[in-house]
């Protein structure tokens, strides 16, 4: 089976580490492609970054109106292939064709936002802020820009950095995950026809830890984005920062949604089981720890436990299928680990998705939906990230003890209330710690124009991914303050 390649200077190249990993349908453990993985990634990242700082000579003085043409190309030629891009979602990564097409929607949307770069990247000016001086403030290119990637959403998480980047004047590197490289392949043919990019500008590199490192150390990349889990985004943060560069690195979660006695229980089971068990629970911003505040428990159970019931599992390329498999064997094996961890805990399971077989896809990474109640609140699954479509189900007597519950989350990514009261949402958004907060929203994702926030151990950094915070993280403010005296300029 051929070794994916490389993407360096506009053209396809092979790797010089010539070790290899397996890409593999976690469905069914096809071997979908080969992946170069070893120490000498490293030089691949030394010839991705030579190509994108001799990029970056020319691009940067484009004008920005110039600059965005491309993308308007890009987001025409994602939206011509997004059954194609969403199929290699659904046979790397495992989620269903309908979630793996809603993720290239996302993508798309980011690109439509970057294209309007012109405009959020417009200038403040100042005239006579003293006699005869003039003061303004201009944004330009950081330079070479790098993301490294995660494994639940290859096509659309990159989108949160690529065309900002690129539109504000920088070049970049994109490092997929080792798991998942075949979506970033598919994206980076559609990119090779950009014939209105200079060659050299986006890069494409493979590899595991060794090329992550290379990332952070080179002293030509200025800014890196990354995505995946806290301790990996702490990682990334503090050897980014060390060697003097930007960083956003977006980190794990455990995300609680409070249901109100006032809720809608229908209503609310349906969004909260699509919530938690969504991409079989492989995103951050998947519902985990379910508070039901006062009366609520007895009633919305049934239908929390109904409404996963009906979720079908299986292979996401079948048709009707909700929930596909998890993304690896080991990733299996920890999260049932972590279900009966929580069962040895006291903790009751009303519905257990261990041991799941799916006809035809026997050999697959399968997890059906879980739920647990009277989980304990001091232990070891109440307060991880699973990662996996497991519920915990809790009671609280108030939404303030739920809010209490809430912000003592060492994570704070999401946090949603179900409720018909304006005064309890009210409170709920000033008081929850959280940097994405849904009011009747299983899944508080934010559209492109706005940032995709995130607190306390969920993010590192300042600056999101998306919307106006990924125009401020690609450039860098200028302020000049110009005097012309009369008798000068009347000498020319």
């Amino acid at each position: 089976m051929e070794v994916l390649k490389n993407y360096i200077n506009g053209s396809w190249v092979e790797s010089g580490e010539h070790q290899t990993i397996d890409v593999i349908n976690p469905a069914n453990q096809e071997v979908l492609g080969k992946v170069p993985y070893g120490e000498k990634t490293t030089g691949d990242v030394d010839s991705a970054v030579a190509a994108a700082s001799e990029a970056l000579k020319q691009w940067r003085e484009f004008p920005v109106m110039k600059r965005v043409q491309p993308l308007y190309k890009l987001k025409q030629l994602l939206e011509e292939n997004i059954d194609e891009l969403g199929r290699l979602i659904t046979l790397e990564c495992g989620k269903s064709f309908v979630e793996s097409k809603a993720e290239m929607q996302r993508a798309i949307e980011n690109v439509e936002t970057a294209c309007a770069t012109p405009t959020l990247m417009q200038s403040e000016f100042s005239e006579n802020v003293a006699t005869g001086i003039d003061e303004f403030m201009i944004r330009q290119p950081v330079g070479v820009c790098a993301c490294i990637a995660p494994f639940n959403f290859p096509g659309m998480i990159p989108f949160w950095f690529l065309p900002y980047a690129i539109a504000c004047g920088n070049s970049f590197i994109i490092k997929p995950s080792e798991k998942v490289p075949l979506t970033m392949m598919k994206v980076f043919e559609l990119i090779d026809q950009l014939d209105d990019l200079p060659k050299g500008l986006i890069n494409l590199v493979h590899g595991g830890k060794p090329s992550v490192d290379a990332l952070l150390d080179h002293p030509e990349i200025k800014a890196v984005s990354f995505v995946g889990s806290t301790r990996v985004a702490r990682y990334i943060y503090q050897r980014g920062t060390a060697n003097g560069k930007r960083v956003q690195a977006q980190g794990g979660a455990k995300n609680p949604l409070i249901v109100m006695p006032d809720a809608d229980i229908e209503i609310t089971a349906r969004v909260v089981a699509d919530s938690v068990y969504g991409c079989a629970g492989q995103r951050c911003l998947a519902a985990s720890n379910i508070i039901a505040v006062a009366d609520t428990k007895g009633v919305i159970k049934e239908a929390l436990v109904e409404a996963a019931k009906q979720k079908t599992t299986g292979f996401g390329l079948d048709e009707g299928i909700e929930m596909g498999p998890v993304i690896t064997a080991e990733s299996k094996t920890r999260i049932e680990g972590l279900i009966a961890k929580g069962i040895d805990e006291g903790a009751t399971p009303l519905l257990d998705g261990r041991n799941a077989k799916i006809s035809g896809y026997e050999k697959g990474n399968f997890i059906k939906p879980t739920i647990l109640e009277n989980v304990a609140l001091d232990g070891e699954v109440i307060n991880t990230e699973i990662f996996g479509p497991v519920m915990s189900l809790l009671q609280m007597d108030s939404i303030e003890k739920a809010i209490d519950f809430v912000n003592r989350n060492n994570y704070g990514n999401m946090a949603c209330l179900f409720t018909t009261s304006g005064l309890n949402a009210r409170m709920f958004r000033n008081q929850a710690n959280a940097g994405n907060i849904g009011i009747n929203i299983g899944v508080a994702a934010p559209m492109a124009q706005f940032p995709f926030s995130g607190w306390n151990d969920s993010f590192f950094g300042d600056l999101h991914g998306q919307g106006r915070h990924a125009i401020e993280f690609f450039t860098q403010t200028k302020v000049v303050i110009e005097r012309w005296p009369k008798e000068w300029t009347r000498k020319f």
